[in-house]
């Protein structure tokens, strides 16, 4: 079944259906059209936010790129900005192959319709003209007709008049004659017009509008075909980024994954530890012997004369605190204003640095020198004068970086000492509390021998390093600040004595307040009602947050 057949009689209609198909394949182009424009305005902003979102700092100059929670959450915004493409790219299939190549097709169908629907114009033009000439002649052939009839009947009647004369006869029957010959020559005309007509008229409905209906209707299957195809198209461009996609998905549940929050409290201690020694226990001074009083550093001040002075604010005290205030620090070259642990690590760094810069200028010394060789065997090669101020600056490099090794080699070895010697005071002085039984406190009998232990330990002199270093040198002791806020509160589990520097001592089943979480440790700082601040074994608490 054709149009040229089924739809002969319909060409309005045929008319109405393909300019309707034209604009339904011109407004899917503009569907499309416009959702290429979400597609790269929805890549654009995840670019954007990936953009405010990853870190300003480089890697390796950003201490929070070691933890694995920020490893993790940088690789989830790489695999958005992998998304983002992945939209782009969509956005761009979409332009290129629906877009532009629907537009031009879409143009080229408007001109195929267009030059067909004037050729049926045309058919009927010349059908019509052929219809206004055979009316012509019909008409004609009736006025002859009739012409010719009116001539006849008045030479019969002048020739039945007694009174007409012969010439007024003879003169009217010639008249019938000649009309009577012109009525012929219209029929004959009119039968020649009719006869032509209708053969024009055949071939127009049996051939000519049923050949231009035909085109017509393969034109409207070739456009639908086209932009059935559009549509394929569509998801096409969807389906060819979905495994790209997908693993973008995938990466982000394997970054997902990867947080490690042990390691992560790991990489905060080494990160953060500072390497110092624990406070030492604070001395008994006996005011009861005015003679014999020494003064300390958390005493009241003796001067010479014998008379008490108060320390003031401007006096300086030992840093014993780690919850008291930051100092102002100035850097300086041998990262002695940082604690004895991170000093010792920034130290390391830099050394392993310089050593590898002395690698490489011994590498280019060596690699000048070969140079130079050539040049002397083969001077064409060039002059191996001119090596040398290259030459002389790699020695002058090498010279310096073997200096600054040295350098950093011998405050490598200080701040290691230093940290062992800290290692030592900390061991010498304290232990960590040990972990309580599941049902019971710890043995009394154990922790009096212990007790016997630290008076026995106590009761030797401290050493003078341990008494005129200053600890925790990267904070200031104010004891007059105002009281934090706790963060929580916990209950006692087990007894605890605090008899070091620094802890506090607390009775079974006490409420307390929590004023600072373990740092690794073993050791949290809380607060008592009835008054008094310090540290006490975490695993001596249970811990309530707020």
């Amino acid at each position: 079944m054709d149009w040229g057949t089924e739809l002969w009689d319909q060409f309005e209609v045929l008319e109405r259906h393909t300019q309707w198909g034209l604009d339904l394949l011109d407004r899917y182009v503009k569907f499309v059209k416009e959702r290429t424009e979400v597609e790269q305005a929805y890549a654009k902003q995840l670019r954007s936010l990936v953009k405010k979102y990853m870190p300003k700092r480089p890697g390796k100059d950003d201490p929070e790129s070691k933890f694995s929670q920020q490893q993790s959450f940088v690789q989830i915004l790489q695999e958005v900005n992998d998304f983002a493409g992945q939209r782009e790219l969509v956005a761009e299939n979409l332009s290129v192959h629906v877009c532009l190549e629907l537009a031009k097709y879409s143009q080229e169908m408007k001109q195929e319709r267009k030059m067909h629907f004037q050729e049926g114009r045309r058919a009927q033009q010349q059908l019509e003209s052929g219809f206004k000439q055979l009316e012509n002649s019909k008409r004609k052939f009736e006025r002859d007709c009739r012409e010719a009839e009116k001539a006849a009947q008045t030479a019969e009647r002048l020739d039945q008049d007694i009174n007409a004369t012969k010439a007024d006869v003879e003169k009217a029957k010639q008249q019938a004659h000649l009309r009577s010959h012109m009525a012929e020559e219209s029929k004959n005309e009119y039968a020649a017009q009719l006869q032509r007509f209708n053969r024009d008229q055949a071939h127009f409905y049996f051939s000519q509008m049923p050949q231009i209906f035909n085109k017509l209707q393969d034109m409207d299957e070739r456009r639908a075909t086209h932009l059935g195809a559009g549509y394929r198209l569509l998801s096409e461009a969807e389906l060819q980024v979905v495994p790209i996609i997908a693993k973008c998905l995938e990466g982000m549940k394997v970054a997902a994954d990867a947080v490690d929050a042990k390691n992560d409290s790991q990489v905060l201690i080494e990160l953060h530890k500072s390497g110092f020694a624990r406070p030492g226990d604070v001395e008994f001074e006996d005011f009861s012997q005015p003679m014999n009083r020494v003064p300390s550093d958390s005493s009241l001040g003796t001067p010479s004369d014998g008379r008490p002075e108060l320390r003031g604010p401007g006096r300086s005290r030992a840093k014993r605190w780690p919850f008291s205030k930051r100092n102002k620090t100035v850097v300086t070259e041998d990262f002695s204003h940082l604690p004895p642990e991170q000093q010792r690590k920034r130290l390391q760094q830099q050394l392993e640095e310089r050593n590898r810069e002395l690698q490489k200028e011994i590498d280019q010394r060596e690699a000048l020198k070969k140079m130079k060789d050539v040049y002397e065997k083969t001077p064409q090669m060039g002059d191996p004068a001119s090596l040398e101020p290259r030459i002389t600056e790699t020695l002058n490099n090498i010279e310096r970086l073997k200096l600054e090794v040295q350098k950093y080699e011998a405050w490598l070895a200080e701040a290691e000492s230093r940290v062992l010697s800290n290692r030592g005071d900390t061991l010498g002085r304290h232990t960590r509390p040990p972990d309580p039984p599941a049902s019971a406190p710890p043995d009394s009998s154990s922790n009096s021998n212990n007790g016997s232990q630290d008076k026995e330990s106590s009761e030797e002199p401290p050493s003078e390093e341990g008494q005129d270093a200053p600890i925790y040198t990267e904070f200031d002791e104010d004891f007059e600040e105002e009281p934090a806020s706790p963060i929580g509160h916990c209950v006692a589990i087990y007894h605890f004595e605090g008899s070091s520097e620094g802890t506090i001592s607390m009775a079974e089943g006490e409420d307390l307040s929590l004023m600072e979480e373990d740092k690794g440790d073993g050791w949290t700082r809380v607060r008592r009602k009835q008054g008094g601040e310090g540290y006490v074994p975490t695993s001596y608490l249970r811990v309530t947050h707020n």
